[in-house]
C-alpha cells in the first residue's frame, strides 16, 4: 500500500512563494505519474499539475501556468510543487495523488491520495 504525505503548506502573503512536498512510501514511486490537486472551501476539487513517471512530461491547469512548477525526485520518492506569485484565489487544501499510468489532470486516474496540506494566501 502506497502512502503519500504532503508538507510545506502555510500562510503567505499575496505575491509570495511556497514549495509543497509529497513523500511517497514504497519502491514503485518511479513507475507511476503524480499529480497535485486542490480544493477550496465550498468548491469542487480541481486539478493543478501533473508529471509523468520519468518527469519528462508536465501539465498544468490554466489558472497556474507560469506560476507553479511541478517536479519530482525519484531517488527521494518525492514530488514537489513550487508555487510563485501566489494569489488569494490559490487558497485551498492541496493534495498530491499518485498511481496514474500517465500524467493526467483528471483526478479519477489516480489511485493514491494524501491527506492534504493547507495553503492560505492573504491579500
Amino acid at each position: 500500500q502506497v502512502q503519500l504525505v504532503e508538507s510545506g503548506g502555510g500562510l503567505v502573503q499575496a505575491g509570495g512563494s511556497l514549495r509543497l512536498s509529497c513523500a511517497a512510501s514504497g519502491r514503485t514511486f518511479r513507475t507511476y505519474a503524480m499529480g497535485w490537486f486542490r480544493q477550496a472551501p465550498g468548491k469542487e476539487r480541481e486539478s493543478v499539475a501533473a508529471i509523468s513517471a520519468s518527469g519528462a512530461r508536465t501539465y498544468y491547469a490554466d489558472s497556474v501556468k507560469g506560476r507553479f512548477t511541478i517536479s519530482r525526485d525519484n531517488t527521494e520518492n518525492t514530488v514537489y510543487l513550487q508555487m510563485n506569485s501566489l494569489e488569494p484565489e490559490d487558497t485551498a487544501v492541496y493534495y498530491c495523488a499518485g498511481g496514474a499510468v500517465f500524467a493526467d489532470l483528471r483526478p479519477a486516474h489516480y489511485e493514491y491520495w494524501g491527506q492534504g496540506t493547507q495553503v492560505t494566501v492573504s491579500s
